[in-house]
């Protein structure tokens, strides 16, 4: 926990409801194990779009569907979100949520390994992209966002932190993270010094990074 617990408590207080399907989608995710964003990062995304208000948004982990739908109640009626998810049983769980939400014409989901979908798509399209996919691979993924960000779009990557682990030692880490930490470390420092991207890092639930293409 990098904020004090009981700021986050209080924070989460406040918070509004949401609609009756991501409530419904939440609970289950929460029976079921299934990590989803945490409500900091979903004021923060609501926020975000607000002021963006894209018409083309690219996400790269699905899961569930929970942010995409999130995302699709907070956006133009005439803007579309892609996903790309990769596990076959979220795949399923994802569909489901999507088609029981009503944001078949919203969301597009493409299902496979991001790394293999992402060379295919136009360049220079999407004004959004929201990352929160294999945290090893974000700095794999990085090449091809850019390539598919417009100038001036807006990149936000969420868990850099890595519930603390980021600032440890390697040799602090337990070995089967060290991969992990590694990549995030080299993460950070190529998005805070990209000649591309003008990035900042905010200490929001398990850390996040938003960058804007120049």
């Amino acid at each position: 926990m990098i904020v004090d617990e009981r700021i986050v408590t209080y924070i989460h207080s406040l918070e509004k409801p949401n609609s009756p399907i991501l409530e419904k989608i939440e609970q289950k995710a929460h029976k079921d194990g299934v990590p989803i964003i945490r409500k900091e990062m979903e004021s923060f995304l609501r926020v975000m779009l607000s002021i963006k208000r894209p018409k083309k948004i690219l996400e790269l982990g699905t899961a569930i569907g929970y942010s995409a739908i999130l995302m699709s109640e907070n956006i133009a009626d005439d803007a579309v979100i892609v996903t790309i998810e990769n596990y076959k049983k979220r795949i399923t769980e994802a569909k489901e949520n999507i088609t029981l939400a009503g944001k078949e014409h919203v969301i597009e989901l493409l299902e496979g390994d991001a790394m293999d979908i992402m060379p295919g798509l136009r360049p220079e399209q999407f004004d959004f992209v929201f990352m929160d996919a294999a945290k090893a691979q974000y700095i794999h993924f990085l090449p091809e966002v850019l390539r598919l960000m417009k100038k001036e779009g807006v990149l936000v990557t969420d868990n850099v932190f890595q519930e603390g682990d980021l600032i440890e030692s390697k040799y602090v880490v337990r070995r089967r993270d060290r991969t992990i930490h590694k990549r995030m470390r080299e993460y950070l420092e190529t998005v805070k010094n990209h000649p591309e991207l003008e990035t900042t890092v905010i200490p929001l639930g398990d850390g996040i990074t938003m960058s804007v293409k120049k």
